[in-house]
């Protein structure tokens, strides 16, 4: 057992008021994290033997209550002392009214038992209830047997009856590196014509905690496949059986190279600090690394013998990784920067034998918003997803694009032009469309190292005036 779950103090008091009304227990989330060993984040308190008003009544006082979800039975009060926000409702059953995600009917039931309650819970690992006063854990549904034995399994025949369970069993098999049992699976494939009824905005909230929470993210990938989902996204599905050459790639095909990618990601330390938007990046860049290569993969001749081979994957990869960030419904701001990393994932493995100042400044520029620093996380990321293949020569070149990106202060920015049009009005150019033309060839001639300074700008640009 972990140690005694530790209690926010300004909730105590609020549970302590909810007994005085009723029968306050800790549920979801925050009792399974506690029980993984992990800190609960969320405290959501389930109160049965009491009803709606008389639970408001008893809470108001702590703080801001927020009564909108009456109709499910839910309460928020937000903590007059922290600002902190907790739920607080009643028992509740669901049944099915419609189509869809939503399509369900709530009746808010306080007579309920434990094992009714947790019932409607998706997973057993979410439908365990512990007693803040007494420690005592319910447990009505086998979820402590089922965390012991990293195992993902249904509460109830009731998970078909929401299609988003299935992409929530994607994103917590690899949030907590969870096995989904086989009945489950079997329920999931039952329900994968239900996909459509999903609106995007909830795909993509499950994507991006797996994106951004998972601890072994192959296996969410696993989950999808398991379930017959994955043909839901294609762009991903289209890796399975694109063959590699095994002297390169002797962990397998595409799909197995990208499940072991992204567990390598979480094990760097650029993910593991990362912010929300720095990791949701890297993830989804590194899944699309290689979507390119079922549409390149061919066998060819080379260094002597016929091989499989995938031309020109890198740049084919911007399409369907494009394609794939609207499916899931992903914020437009990250197709950019997600294709730039994807188009450019080995920049360290062409060109010269050392990188010229110029050939970094042009990448910069091709990658931003994304930065050298990110695409280093990425190409490092490709490199360790070949178990059991070892590449330090691979990880040699990627410090030296870093060395020399820091070198020139351009590991986490892209090279701004210095000749601006304030510039060519100094000099006594008219404004108009030949400005354009002068400051284009300006930039290129700064990435070029022909100028580093505006007293440089100037002096490059003075002789190209029309006027001159």
């Amino acid at each position: 057992m972990p140690a005694p779950l530790q209690i926010p103090a300004d909730l105590y008091p609020m549970l302590e008021a909810a007994r005085r009304v009723g029968r306050p227990h800790l549920v979801g989330g925050g009792v399974r994290d506690w029980l993984l060993g992990l800190k609960p984040k969320d405290f959501d308190v389930e109160v049965a033997g009491t009803d709606f008003d008389r639970l408001h009544r008893a809470l108001e006082m702590f703080g801001a209550t927020d009564v909108i979800g009456r109709s499910f039975g839910v309460i928020k009060v937000r903590s007059a002392t922290s600002g902190d926000e907790y739920d607080f409702s009643l028992p509740r059953r669901e049944s099915k009214t419609g189509s869809g995600h939503r399509g369900f009917a709530v009746a808010p039931n306080p007579t309920l038992t434990d094992a009714e309650a947790a019932a409607r819970r998706d997973f057993t690992i979410n439908a365990i209830a512990l007693d803040p006063f007494t420690g005592e854990i319910i447990d009505p549904h086998g979820g402590q047997r089922d965390l012991q034995a990293r195992l993902l399994r249904h509460t109830s025949a009731a998970f078909v009856e929401d299609p988003l369970r299935v992409l929530r069993a994607f994103q917590l098999a690899a949030r907590f590196d969870l096995t989904l049992a086989p009945e489950t699976a079997a329920l999931c494939r039952s329900i994968a014509g239900t996909y459509a009824e999903l609106p995007v905005e909830r795909v993509w909230g499950e994507w991006d905690k797996w994106a951004t929470k998972a601890a072994k993210p192959s296996r969410g990938l696993a989950v999808l496949e398991e379930t017959g989902w994955l043909a839901h996204f294609p762009e991903v599905a289209a890796l399975r059986e694109t063959p590699q050459e095994p002297e390169w790639h002797p962990e397998g095909d595409v799909f197995t190279h990208t499940q072991c990618c992204v567990d390598a990601l979480v094990a760097l330390p650029e993910y593991q600090t990362g912010t929300p938007a720095r990791r949701r990046l890297l993830m989804l860049a590194v899944l699309a690394h290689d979507f390119g290569k079922p549409a390149t993969t061919a066998r060819a001749e080379k260094r002597g013998a016929m091989r499989w081979v995938s031309p020109g994957h890198e740049a084919a990869g911007a399409a369907p990784t494009r394609a794939f960030l609207r499916r899931i419904g992903a914020p437009f701001e990250l197709d950019d920067p997600v294709s730039a990393l994807v188009v450019n994932h080995l920049a360290h493995q062409h060109g010269q034998a050392e990188f010229s100042d110029s050939a970094v400044r042009r990448l910069a520029r091709k990658l931003a918003p994304a930065t050298i620093d990110d695409l280093a996380v990425v190409m490092r990321s490709d490199a360790n997803g070949r178990p059991p293949i070892q590449t330090p020569e691979t990880h040699r070149r990627i410090d030296e694009l870093v060395t020399r990106a820091h070198a020139l202060q351009l590991a986490d920015a892209a090279p701004k032009p210095i000749l601006l049009g304030r510039h060519l009005l100094a000099l006594g150019m008219k404004p108009g469309p030949e400005m354009k033309p002068i400051l284009d060839a300006a930039f290129e001639a700064q990435l070029d190292g022909a100028f580093g300074d505006e007293a440089g700008a100037t002096a490059w640009a003075r002789p190209r005036l029309p006027s001159a």
